[in-house]
């Protein structure tokens, strides 16, 4: 279980970094809730599905360095790059915790500052 979780999480991302946002979306639950802490709360499928519209106008790139996974929870470290509004390419270091339920992500909180 533990192992799938990673490999869910995983090519949950391959979709996403591809452009394929809805690719992502299967590996989620209908009530999936992000929450950036400090930033704001997305609750349902939906509203994850209009951020990714907004914010993922360029897929984003990972640079995934540790993937820690126990019982229902998958713990990812590394960087993102996504382009700001002007365009830019924007480095930010991160850390999610994901909390799976029946092999579906079903709870994200995501820390996330910008890097240097």
């Amino acid at each position: 279980m533990v192992e799938d979780n990673k490999a869910t999480l995983e090519k949950a991302n391959a979709a996403v970094s591809k452009g394929d946002n809805e690719g992502f979306l299967k590996f989620c639950t209908d009530d999936t809730k992000w929450t950036f802490v400090g930033d704001q709360v997305l609750q349902g499928k939906e509203a994850v599905r209009q951020y990714m519209l907004t914010e993922y106008i360029r897929p984003p790139e990972f640079d995934v360095k540790n993937l820690v996974a126990e019982n229902d929870f998958v713990i990812a470290r590394g960087y993102i790059t996504m382009p700001d509004k002007s365009g830019k390419a924007v480095r930010y270091s991160y850390c999610d915790v994901w909390r799976f339920r029946d092999g579906k992500m079903a709870e994200l909180m995501a820390f996330v500052i910008k890097s240097d």
